[in-house]
């Protein structure tokens, strides 16, 4: 089928704090979908049958409680009432942003998935209604082609957002399409834990999910390309990820990605939105990752000289490092009850500082999740210290095996190359309780190949 994701540069508000009425938020957000109608019309231009917008497109950020009310959309939330905005504009009042949404997918013949923050009323017999008397929702809506609302997603997992309210319970929110199958949703955070996004596809066996994303990149392991890629391997589904624009925040990277293919666009110089249209094959099976065989254990060689330990600080965890010297070799490094092992070799010698490193524990700046990595990373410098660091160029090519006896199930493989481009691994999965990935010759330089482990039930 014909998907089509776009990563939009949103028009903000110069003082997303202050009061305004609706009115005037209805002048901004429509500036927005302006915007967003010209794209849909390019994307079924193109033969779009599906078109995704990021988080926060339509209204922007950084708003309080308050000041976001004038921008909320009243949705009713029940699956049982079906309700076309376009064709029925008048059944509920402040729907404007919806009714245009719906109008756009109507008009285009194209199922169309957005973001936009919406309110709800509740009763103070309700224990979570808030003491203002409504629910204010970070949520995604999803129109089929004939503009009619089909899905309705309340994002649970809230990244600092204090105008919004966490759902009483988690939303494993689905679309039926007919060229596709069934959709499942869930929004930015979300994609680091098990509810509602992991439960959603195991309990519903999805093969294609929508994501809209508002994502400031953090490298070396959670850039947004990097890791929607590996959430599209590790689960051996299709996703639609459309992030936000916006390169002095560091937020960009949006793509169409199969288990096997990604068309990808990531750019911190320019400025402006831009439409992502590809083909992509429909996911019907699971097909199995092919294991090779493994290499064997490190030997302990008394006289070998074994590389210093060292620790260094990346993505604000305490990491455990050996450098990766010469042009190869065999490494082990182990933290906690993780080990990870790497055999490398490179093709040229050039003069780049790369480690090998372990992380087993529990994170806790910016969101508490417990994580098991084993990372193969560029180093910014020649100096231990520079370890971790944000790198975004190399030229390094390496072969490398690597692998580790992870403890949970939930591997993201991460292989990200110069200039934030992805590359895919020859070989990954589980041997003889050890997860590995392995790649002969990178496209272009190695920035970091990593088994990136999420253990939800420690969190």
């Amino acid at each position: 089928y014909v998907a089509a994701v776009y990563e939009h540069e949103s028009i903000l508000s110069p003082n997303p704090t202050a009061l305004v009425d609706r009115q005037s938020a209805l002048e901004l957000m429509g500036r927005n979908l302006d915007i967003y109608e010209q794209q849909v019309v390019a994307a079924a231009r193109q033969g779009a049958q599906i078109i995704v917008f990021p988080e926060d497109g339509i209204h922007g950020f950084n708003f309080t409680r308050n000041s976001i009310y004038p921008y909320l959309d009243f949705v009713l939330y029940s699956q049982s009432v079906k309700w076309n905005p376009c064709r029925e504009p008048y059944l509920f009042n402040d729907t404007e942003v919806l009714q245009r949404l719906s109008c756009m997918a109507l008009k285009n013949k194209i199922f169309l998935v957005a973001n936009l923050g919406t309110k709800q009323p509740c009763e103070h017999t309700d224990p979570h209604c808030p003491s203002d008397g409504r629910y204010q929702f970070n949520t995604n809506v999803a129109f089929n082609d004939d503009g009619a609302l089909v899905a309705t997603y309340r994002k649970h997992n809230l990244y600092f957002e204090y105008a919004f309210d966490t759902p009483p319970e988690p939303d494993y929110k689905l679309f039926d399409t007919p060229f596709a199958g069934k959709f499942g949703m869930f929004t930015c955070f979300d994609i680091l834990f098990f509810e509602p996004a992991v439960n959603l596809i195991r309990q519903y066996n999805l093969k294609q999910v929508v994501y809209p994303t508002a994502w400031m990149n953090q490298l070396p392991l959670l850039s947004a390309v990097e890791f929607q890629q590996a959430f599209a391997t590790a689960f051996n589904i299709n996703i639609l990820a459309a992030n936000i624009h916006h390169p002095t925040l560091g937020m960009t990277g949006s793509g169409i990605y199969t288990p096997v293919k990604s068309f990808i666009y990531h750019n911190m110089e320019g400025y402006g939105g831009k439409l992502i249209v590809a083909e992509i094959p429909v996911i019907t099976t699971d097909y199995k990752t092919n294991l090779e065989k493994m290499p064997g254990r490190v030997s302990e060689k008394g006289n070998e000289q074994l590389p210093p330990l060292f620790y260094a600080e990346m993505m604000y965890d305490n990491f455990t490092f050996v450098p990766v010297w010469g042009e190869k070799g065999k490494l082990q490094v182990c933290a906690n009850t993780l080990c990870c092992y790497l055999n490398y070799r490179r093709a040229v010698l050039t003069d780049e500082l790369y480690a090998l490193g372990v992380f087993d524990g529990l994170h806790t700046v910016h969101g508490t999740y417990y994580v098991q990595a084993c990372a193969l990373v560029k180093c910014g410098g020649l100096s231990f210290s520079t370890c971790g660091q944000e790198v975004t160029d190399a030229t390094a090519l390496i072969d490398f095996q690597l692998w580790g006896n992870m403890s949970t199930p939930y591997i993201f493989p991460l292989l990200l190359t110069s200039g934030i481009t992805l590359d895919f691994a020859d070989h990954m999965g589980w041997k003889n309780n050890h997860y590995f990935i392995s790649k002969n010759r990178t496209s272009s330089g190695l920035l970091t190949a990593a088994l990136y482990g999420r253990w939800y039930e420690k969190d």
